[in-house]
């Protein structure tokens, strides 16, 4: 099976030297991109430029982007490559600076940036994959496990997703799976054995 899995943060520029990103690495992505292989399934990450871990396995397919515009514009690209199943776990910028500068900005006074949000992509993934089994990440910081797992599923039925991962401070320790029903995950290995069991099983 053909899967695609997204991994590590965007990156927005604000002028030539800096930029707006946050605090992902990939890890996450790697790892279960090495497992899907383990699997025997063909895998290709879309792997941030920022990313600092890499998939272990050559046998990965591995493109990078560094904005969400070119994260965007790969996941457009993917309708032809009949993809059965996407996990996107990359972290995308909720906001891209209006107008980035060129050069380089003074730093010998203060500056005012403006922002704005930034395409929610996983909206899409669905009208370019009709059939894939997708599966969502939700990563919070603020509330409780409960509000974690409400934003999960409202994402899961906005955006017409199969499953969303919900992680963070809010959710707590591991993972919860968030589908017809709530499954916790203790750690990254449970995690990914369940994501692929729900690609093998018939379903």
């Amino acid at each position: 099976m053909h899967c695609l899995v997204t991994a590590g943060p965007t990156v927005e520029p604000i002028d030539e030297v800096r930029r707006l990103t946050n605090h992902s690495t990939g890890r996450l992505g790697c790892g279960l991109a090495d497992a899907l292989n383990r699997a025997g399934h063909r895998v290709t990450l879309l792997l941030s430029s920022s990313a600092l871990h890499v998939p272990r396995s050559k046998k990965v397919r591995v493109i990078r982007f560094s904005t969400t515009r070119q994260l965007g514009e790969h996941l457009k690209g993917t309708a032809p490559l009949k993809i059965k199943a996407i996990f996107h776990a990359a972290a995308i910028s909720d906001f891209c600076v209006m107008n980035p500068r060129k050069g380089k900005i003074s730093s010998a006074k203060g500056i005012t940036i403006q922002l704005k949000p930034t395409p929610k992509l996983i909206r899409n993934l669905r009208k370019t994959n009709s059939d894939a089994f997708i599966v969502g990440w939700k990563y919070e910081v603020s509330g409780d496990r409960k509000s974690a797992v409400d934003l999960a599923r409202q994402q899961v039925n906005q955006c017409k997703t199969n499953l969303c991962v919900a992680n963070g401070p809010a959710y707590g320790d591991g993972f919860g799976v968030v589908g017809d029903e709530v499954i916790h995950c203790a750690d990254d290995r449970s995690l990914f054995r369940f994501l692929i069991k729900q690609i093998t099983s018939p379903q």
